[in-house]
């Protein structure tokens, strides 16, 4: 016998109705029971349940239960004894292959080697990018645990203490999955073409959807479909791999949404046309250009910030952070299309991205920094004449990293960004100020939250990395590592009393943290939070300057002009090179030279090859004062 009745089972949800679960041990003094109410006990709780007072459970199994699986191995320990019990709990996807599991697990040394193989994937995976830096506490998070949450939480089990879902975000797992460009680029290309097949043939996506049978929520949101391309055109970039754009997938079949209809939930099936995934980068493309009176994009029913899905939901309040991110998309696409051949759409993009450019020139600007939005009414979002969100984070930060902000525009609006949302007395960076409170402005449900608490004017982790990652794009490496060392969650747990404040895990990277007493200072939906990946790019990337271009490697660090030298230890397929960086200044211009294994190289990158040896770099900047 398995030890676990598998008859008489119900069936909860219709997408696992044939899935069998399982709950083993196979100590022979065991006992279990599937009554909740035998093992808590009369007014009884998970902290102090019933069962742990008794050395057995009555085996009582069945449908009538308040049901619950519980085992119980009792045994003694004498003075230094050791004894090993080991629990199975999985599932099958039918009663036959549940036994066949059950009894393969039970096999001697099962266990012990699924253990080993866990921890030889993790130590494979997290060592692919090691660096030795001056400080400490980003080397824990960059060296493992930032890319385990990445990819443990938010793309296998897309669930967390705060959201327990497990949908696929259309957006949210495309934008984690960049992080994963270095350590397990082919999960990343997996992904596109997941993403690709959750595509209707007009353009749009799902917003979510649950797997395995895709059911979910299409939307009218407005940036979801364009992170396809932009993904798109990053591995590809890193990777050279070309022959993803040749993949043939399907659109999804679903009716459109009605006139003044928000979304719908719905399961929709694959339609009979495919496209490959190029062709799919394109529709995504081409839906993007809908543009209101101002010449910027139509904000539907939210952009990046979903909270916000009144300001366009009639169809002509207008987004100016969407304006840059579409900018951004629009040049990086028009650099792959050339690489594949498709001179009118580089064209096509080019035209649009610069008259992109010059309505956010024209019409984005408040005269100290970026606005964020216009109302369907045409009324100004992000404004100084609001008296809720006058100033909003992403604009100011997408204005740098997009390009698309003039020079001494995006200067002034950082420098607004600093001084009006980077508070460092509490160790914050808000996305925005004032919250949302008693103004008639309604943007939506994220005035539903309270004042300085999430987006609502707390610090929404995610827009304080893209602050960070714009002052390293500007050459501010002063602001970016400071922006990092309050984003950092060591820095907020190194005391009795600022754990008491936090009250979040110090090795993860929080969501949220609220910015309003009595509340200030502690964060909130941690381990789930697409912050992660993110805050691992913004230190290996825009501030240890680790980019990857095909097989070539290059390092253009932003890093404070006190640090001398620093270590990376990156692994391409089976071969390590071991980088050492040097920085000093000169007085002349600014220049960066790159020897390998002793031997001085003409062009100022590393050209990668995997040969299975170990390789000594050393890379020299030498920085004008």
């Amino acid at each position: 016998e398995l030890g676990v009745d598998f008859k008489g089972g119900y069936s909860y949800n219709v997408e696992f109705a044939g899935r069998i679960g399982f709950f083993d041990v196979d100590d022979p003094s065991r006992s279990m029971s599937g009554d909740r109410t035998e093992f808590l006990g009369r007014n009884g709780s998970i902290n102090n349940p019933d069962a742990m007072t008794r050395t057995h459970l009555s085996g009582r199994l069945g449908a009538a239960f308040d049901p619950c699986g519980a085992i119980q191995v009792p045994f003694q320990l004498e003075a230094g004894e050791e004894r090993e019990i080991i629990f199975r709990l999985g599932a099958g996807r039918d009663l036959e292959q549940t036994r066949s599991l059950v009894k393969r697990l039970r096999v001697m040394g099962t266990a012990r080697a699924a253990l080993q193989k866990v921890r030889a994937y993790w130590l494979h995976t997290l060592s692919s990018v090691q660096v030795e830096i001056p400080d400490q506490s980003l080397s824990l998070l960059a060296n493992g645990w930032l890319l385990y949450q990445t990819l443990a939480c938010r793309v296998w089990a897309r669930s967390g203490y705060f959201q327990s879902g497990g949908a696929y975000g259309f957006r949210d797992q495309l934008q984690d999955s960049m992080a994963l460009l270095h350590a397990q680029p082919q999960l990343v290309r997996e992904h596109l073409l997941r993403c690709a097949q959750r595509q209707y043939p007009a353009g749009d996506v799902q917003h979510w959807w649950h797997p395995p049978v895709g059911r979910g929520v299409r939307t009218r949101c407005s940036d979801d479909y364009l992170w396809l391309p932009l993904v798109t055109c990053r591995y590809v970039q890193s990777t050279g791999d070309m022959s993803v754009l040749d993949e043939v997938l399907p659109f999804l079949e679903g009716r459109d949404l009605a006139v003044g209809e928000e979304s719908y939930y719905d399961l929709p099936g694959p339609s009979a046309e495919t496209a490959t995934l190029y062709e799919h980068c394109v529709r995504a493309l081409v839906h993007g250009l809908r543009f209101g009176e101002r010449g910027l994009p139509l904000m539907g029913s939210g952009d990046w910030n979903d909270g916000m899905n009144l300001v366009g939901i009639h169809g002509q309040g207008e987004s100016v952070w969407l304006g840059f991110f579409l900018y951004d998309v629009l040049k990086s696409f028009a650099k792959l299309a050339q690489q594949n051949g498709d001179f009118t759409f580089v064209q096509r993009c080019e035209q649009e991205a610069e008259k992109l450019r010059a309505n956010l020139e024209q019409h984005a600007w408040d005269g100290n920094w970026y606005r964020r939005a216009y109302f369907d009414d045409g009324t100004p979002l992000g404004s100084s004449s609001n008296t809720e969100c006058a100033i909003d984070s992403i604009s100011q930060s997408w204005s740098v990293l997009s390009g698309a902000g003039s020079a001494e525009r995006v200067h002034m609006a950082m420098e607004s960004f600093d001084k009006r949302l980077v508070r460092r007395d509490s160790g914050i960076i808000q996305l925005l100020d004032p919250p949302f409170d008693t103004a008639p402005l309604n943007p939506g449900y994220i005035k539903g939250y309270v004042p300085g608490v999430r987006e609502n004017g707390g610090q929404y982790t995610h827009a304080a990395v893209w602050a960070a990652m714009a002052f390293a794009a500007l050459g501010d490496s002063r602001r970016a590592w400071e922006l990092l060392a309050l984003i950092n969650p060591l820095n907020h747990t190194q005391t009795t009393e600022q754990v008491g404040v936090y009250k979040a895990e110090p090795y993860v990277v929080a969501a949220d943290v609220y910015a309003i007493p009595p509340h200030t200072g502690r964060g909130g939906w941690s381990w789930y939070t697409g912050s992660a990946g993110l805050t691992y790019r913004l230190i290996m990337e825009s501030l240890l300057g680790i980019r990857r271009d095909g097989n070539r490697l290059s390092i253009v660090p932003c890093i404070p002009k006190e640090w001398t030298t620093y270590t990376i230890h990156y692994r391409f397929g089976e071969t390590v090179y071991h980088i050492v960086v040097l920085q000093s200044t000169t007085t002349e211009t600014s220049n960066t030279s790159v020897t390998l294994d002793g031997v001085a190289q003409r062009d100022p990158f590393i050209a990668l090859v995997d040969d299975r040896r170990e390789h000594a770099v050393e890379i020299k900047i030498n920085v004008k004062m």
